[in-house]
């Protein structure tokens, strides 16, 4: 059955390129658990891209990343600080709560951008010291947002700043880093390591791979000890080198981001194009990079949905009768898709 969707990144296929790669992995035998050449190189490009300091544990789950790479510097009285929005708070199952056995603190996102900044969490770091509280640690942000922002260099040294003032963890859920990444600009370095990120869960998956997904120690320090963490926490692939070689693909010569830049510019199409086939349409979030966030009539929405998928968001952000509609673009969102979502909204 054909499918084209704009549902999520997380719909669309492989890409050929990171197929052919574990295809070329797949040749006699290889030493498991990431004793393999393929790991290896894929643990250099790692470096190459975020710095000679990194280091960097291949995984399978954008879940498992998160929860690992927080895991690592936690221990059960301490907290996590993140938006109230952020995929570790909604859409994980509660797995940072039950497998860290650290809370989450919640602090309201900004309702235009999706961000959070150093004002929201002085509020919390404020009670820092009482025994009777859980005591913050560690703040993470996800970039992009998960309303299709992305954070500018100088709102995440802010934040930087902030934890190291008060001796906290800063984590990065990087799911959609490369597209935040192409969409300004910058390197990958330049978006995390120079602006002193300490942990990045580094996405692969909604960037035309297949399971590749990673933690990044940009702080060195708190990686030791972590391969055994990773296997407690059963995210220790034994074909590991399947896992490397995506890697490789989309790292080198920075393949990644002519990817992550055709899902952008696909996004910014289909924006241009819906707002001129709905008057009463308009962005519920800026367009940063992949994620289209439409406020229309929810009956708009809904008809337009029933022919082409793509998210409800919410159904009442602006009053009765209107919703969000989530339109997500992918590596392999084609011309055509774009023109067959527009006629989804002809009346």
């Amino acid at each position: 059955m054909s499918l084209r969707s704009f549902g999520s990144d997380n719909h669309s296929g492989v890409h050929p390129k990171v197929l052919s790669a574990i295809a070329e992995a797949n040749q006699d035998h290889a030493h498991s658990y990431g004793l393999d050449p393929w790991t290896k190189k894929a643990q250099d490009l790692f470096k190459a891209e975020f710095g000679s300091e990194a280091v960097g544990h291949v995984v399978f789950s954008g879940t498992g990343s998160n929860v690992l790479g927080m895991a690592s510097a936690l221990k059960p009285f301490q907290a996590v600080v993140c938006s109230a929005t952020a995929h570790i708070q909604t859409s994980e199952t509660g797995a940072p709560e039950r497998f860290l056995g650290s809370k989450l603190l919640l602090v309201p996102p900004d309702l235009k951008d999706g961000k959070i900044r150093v004002t929201d969490l002085e509020k919390v770091f404020k009670e820092t010291g009482n025994i009777h509280h859980v005591q913050p640690k560690l703040v993470s942000i996800s970039q992009g947002s998960e309303v299709g922002t992305v954070y500018r260099p100088e709102e995440v040294r802010e934040i930087s700043k902030f934890c190291k003032k008060h001796s906290a963890v800063f984590h990065m859920d990087g799911a959609r880093l490369m597209n935040a990444a192409a969409s300004l600009g910058l390197s990958l370095r330049e978006m995390t390591t120079d602006l002193g990120v300490d942990i990045l869960s580094f996405g692969g998956t909604k960037n035309g791979a297949l399971c590749a997904e990673s933690v990044i120690f940009l702080n060195p320090a708190l990686s030791d000890g972590f391969e055994f963490l990773r296997k407690q926490g059963m995210q220790l692939a034994s074909k590991q080198r399947y896992l490397s070689a995506q890697w490789i693909a989309l790292l080198e010569k920075g393949f990644w981001r002519e990817l992550a830049a055709h899902s952008n510019q696909m996004a910014k199409k289909v924006l241009a194009g819906i707002l001129k086939r709905v008057p009463d349409g308009k962005p519920a979030h800026p367009t940063d990079m992949n994620a289209v966030f439409l406020e229309a009539p929810l009956d708009v929405l809904e008809r337009a949905r029933a022919k082409v998928p793509f998210h409800l968001w919410t159904e009442s952000p602006a009053g009765p009768g209107r919703a969000v509609g989530r339109i997500m673009a992918s590596w392999d969102t084609t011309e055509k898709d774009v023109e067959a979502l527009f006629k989804s909204f002809d009346a």
